[in-house]
This record gives C-alpha cells, sequence and structure tokens, in this order.
C-alpha cells in the first residue's frame, strides 16, 4: 500500500514549492507590480492575482457560480485523478501516475489560493511570447499552473506514444 502512495509525494512538493514561493510573492511584492525583470525582459517577476481560470475566462461570473466551478469541480476531478494514482489496475503506468499526482499537486495548490485568498490565485511569473499567437507576453502563471500544464502535456505524449507498455 505504501508503493501506491509514493506518486503522492511529487503532488506534496509541487504544493510547498506553490504555495512558499506564493506567499514570498504576497510578503515582498506589492500587487500588481513587477519586482524583477531577467534575461533581458523575457521573465519577470510580479504579483497578480487572478480570479477566475486560465486566461481569466469566468471572471464576470457570479459567486455560487464560482464556487461549484473553481472549488467543487476541482475537488472532484482531484478526488478522481487520486483514485487513479492508488487503483491496483494497470490503466496507467507509474510514470503516468507520477504525472497524474503532479497535475492534483499543482489542482491542490490552487484550490488552496481560492479557499484561503478570497477565490483568487497568486500568480507571479511572466515570460515573453514573442508576439505568439497575437500575445506580447504569456498570461501570467505559478508554479501549480505550470505543474498542470507540463504534467497534461506530458501525459498526453505517454498515452500517445507509450500506451500502457509494462515499465
Amino acid at each position: 500500500m505504501i508503493a501506491k502512495l509514493k506518486p503522492f509525494i511529487l503532488s506534496f512538493i509541487i504544493i510547498i514549492a506553490d504555495q512558499v514561493t506564493k506567499a514570498l510573492v504576497v510578503k515582498y511584492i506589492p500587487l500588481n507590480t513587477v519586482k524583477y525583470s531577467l534575461f533581458n525582459d523575457f521573465l519577470r517577476i510580479v504579483h497578480v492575482r487572478n480570479d477566475a481560470v486560465a486566461f481569466s475566462l469566468g471572471s464576470n461570473l457570479d459567486m455560487p457560480v464560482k464556487i461549484v466551478l473553481f472549488i467543487i469541480l476541482p475537488l472532484v476531478l482531484i478526488a478522481a485523478v487520486s483514485y487513479y494514482i492508488v487503483k491496483d489496475e494497470k490503466e496507467f503506468t507509474r510514470f503516468q501516475k507520477y504525472l497524474l499526482a503532479g497535475f492534483a499537486g499543482g489542482g491542490i495548490g490552487n484550490l488552496i489560493d481560492r479557499i484561503f485568498r478570497g477565490m483568487s490565485v497568486v500568480d507571479f511569473i511572466s515570460t515573453d511570447n514573442y508576439g505568439f499567437l497575437g500575445m506580447e507576453r504569456f498570461p501570467t502563471y505559478n508554479i501549480a499552473d505550470a505543474s498542470v500544464v507540463i504534467c497534461v502535456i506530458l501525459l498526453l505524449i505517454s498515452m500517445l506514444i507509450g500506451g500502457k507498455e509494462k515499465e
């Protein structure tokens, strides 16, 4: 049983890294300001709040709808993902279970913000997008967001390329 829980170590690391960095941003960077500009302005460390989801989708929704979409639904999704991490059947490889755990960790990191920071998420990483898709800068994100995106992309690639092969 202990072996089944090992992927949650990754979840825990992501949650801690996410929450520590967000706490530092809140403490040392005033809201809506740029503190650092690095690598010829490719990377900025800023402090902004997002009261919606990716690309600020849903910021105009009523609070009851936000609670359902941004707290209850993610909790159900994280519970389902956690179930598949510990499930005995071989639907996912060990690597894929770690990716699911990374996804869950990122989701929990942002849920913590939504619950304890007034339904908003602290974002602080701003990168230059070089005009790709008509955006000068990519929407600001955090460690939890990056974890979710990277883990989902790697999971999809591993499912397309690797299938359910034995490790």
